[in-house]
């Protein structure tokens, strides 16, 4: 895995990077249109974006977190990495970070509604399909989610 940093996005400037990744992602790699993409719980004071970085801090990472209500589920929404960052541990790293977030905020379980092609690399982390295959943004989709474990979440994860 490359050296980077995961930590929750704080600024402007660090929201305007994960949209940036997550726009190359899904806009441009997978034709999801901008306004479907870029919704109304990005602006939601309660949605956790979380921005992965580099040393030299390029974003090559991002994702929210829809924290949960009473110790429900929390959702995980947008996971994307930078196509040249995929199959090098970042996205697990990434997955691992907002379980830890999830966990921290109390919350007993993590959801995620994940493309049928990313359905096994949730499963190796531990998820499990529930339900029938949904079109979302012109793409099938499966809803997942996995028991949490209580942990501490860190503010920002280093890893080398």
């Amino acid at each position: 895995m490359p050296d980077v940093t995961i930590r929750r996005a704080v600024s402007a400037a660090d929201l305007e990077a994960a949209f940036a990744v997550r726009r190359q992602v899904f806009v441009l790699e997978q034709g999801v249109p901008e306004d479907v993409e870029i919704d109304e719980l990005d602006r939601d004071p309660q949605t956790v974006h979380v921005l992965v970085h580099d040393a030299r801090h390029a974003a090559l990472g991002a994702a929210r977190l829809r924290p949960c209500r009473s110790g429900g589920a929390a959702k995980i929404q947008r996971v994307a990495v930078l196509a040249m960052h995929r199959k090098t541990g970042l996205g697990r790293a990434l997955m691992e970070f907002l379980e830890r977030a999830a966990a921290e905020g109390e919350c007993g379980e993590a959801v995620l509604d994940a493309q049928i092609q990313a359905q096994a690399f949730y499963e190796r982390l531990g998820y499990e399909a529930h339900g029938e295959r949904f079109v979302e943004a012109g793409i099938d989709h499966i809803a997942m989610r996995k028991r949490l474990t209580s942990g501490d979440a860190p503010s920002a994860v280093s890893a080398p």
